[in-house]
């Protein structure tokens, strides 16, 4: 099963890099064509443009490397995986383009302002601005289709700025066919505008990326589902303190899940994998979920390293055998379950078939030898026969 994982993590990373080394030769041709068609015909609009498809090819670059490393399986070092170096890269690229969407509008108001006039761009330009309209609309959709496949956001937020691009582009065309006829004021406020449409592009990547780092949360309807699907397996009684965070389009989720009080540990063990097995079926996106078994619903609590504790069994024998030992119950005892429930230490000693008192009566005599215990709670004695025999430890 992990080598299955391991070939479908490297068939993606593969897909993913694909993707973007095709984005990246189209947007340098793009790039360049542009800008020299815009000094060409003194177009700033175009020249505005082409700095977007230029930054798309350095948007491409960092896609890369982040896929390459990011998407590195833990180590020592990182345990839980290299996922945060995609949501860096996603903040840095925001960062980028914000710096290049506050330069376009610049150089635009300053043209805009100085009246300096915009010739016709004529028809040879017009056309190369709708061929890269068309080629960044079909990078889009098909960086969009492997972002959905391979399940990265850092990759979705790269088709969204190919899609910027396009819609960017659309203005250009708008702006280079008004100055065809006349209108050549157009074109400075179309390259602002494309700076607009840049800077909001790397708000958002920004923005998201920062949500990611402070471990914002899933949606709460998806949490709301986590927790029908963890409630629906066999064995659960409630989930309560279930907790979601993201990274790099990835989700990690932990719970605590409340079992029956006196259920076995690898019981309660095993339930916990099936509503892990369960979570991670109906949330493909998972990929770790840390739970943590209750025998009792202490929702709202808080942390109980936070607060005294209750003795464990070293203490436990030593205090009671104090107080029991001259009891022959106690002394030829076959086990000693403790069961820490409502924040006392409940006891069941399971003795031989060969006592002569009943049991509920033996156990009353040991509560009321240890009734100074003030952790002491219930006290139960089990019969089993000298045939069955108990399992070792």
């Amino acid at each position: 099963m992990t080598s299955h994982a391991e070939s479908q993590e490297d068939l993606q990373s593969r897909e993913a890099k694909h993707v973007t080394h095709v984005g990246a030769w189209l947007d340098g041709v793009l790039s360049l064509a542009k800008m020299i068609a815009g000094f060409l015909v003194g177009s700033t609009a175009l020249i505005a443009d082409g700095i977007h498809s230029l930054s798309d090819l350095i948007t491409n670059g960092f896609v890369l490397a982040a896929i390459h490393y990011g998407r590195q399986g833990p180590d020592h070092d990182h345990q839980y995986g290299h996922g945060r170096i995609e949501t860096l890269t996603t903040l840095l690229l925001g960062s980028v383009l914000i710096f290049v969407a506050g330069g376009i509008a610049w150089s635009s108001l300053e043209r805009l302002f100085s009246g300096r006039t915009v010739t016709a761009p004529g028809l040879w330009a017009i056309l190369l601005a709708g061929v890269a309209l068309l080629t960044k609309e079909w990078i889009f959709r098909y960086t969009m289709r492997v972002a959905k496949r391979v399940q990265s956001k850092l990759l979705e937020a790269n088709a969204w700025h190919a899609r910027s691009d396009a819609l960017s582009t659309v203005v250009v065309l708008i702006a280079m066919i008004a100055a065809q006829f006349g209108m050549g004021w157009v074109d400075g406020v179309a390259a602002i505008i494309v700076g607009l449409m840049v800077g909001k592009v790397g708000w958002d990547l920004l923005w998201d990326s920062a949500r990611e780092l402070v471990d914002t949360a899933l949606p709460d309807e998806a949490q709301r589902q986590m927790h029908r699907v963890a409630e629906d397996v066999p064995g659960v009684e409630s989930v309560h303190d279930l907790r979601t965070r993201q990274s790099a389009g990835w989700a990690m989720v932990d719970l605590h899940i409340v079992v029956a009080k006196r259920v076995s540990v690898s019981e309660a063990h095993e339930i916990g994998n099936e509503v892990s097995r369960q979570l991670r079926h109906a949330f493909p996106a998972l990929t770790d979920v840390t739970f943590h078994i209750d025998p009792e619903d202490d929702a709202g609590e808080g942390d109980p390293s936070r607060f005294p504790g209750l003795p464990l069994r070293p203490e436990v024998e030593a205090t009671l055998d104090a107080r029991w030992y001259a009891n022959p119950v106690w002394r030829t005892r076959a086990e000693l379950q403790l069961h820490y429930l409502g924040g006392k230490v409940s006891v069941s000693l399971i003795v031989g078939d060969d006592i002569h008192q009943p049991p509920q009566c033996l156990a009353s005599q040991l509560k009321a030898l240890a009734d100074d215990v003030d952790w002491l709670g219930h006290v139960e004695v089990l019969l089993v026969t000298r045939a069955t025999s108990l399992p070792a430890g």
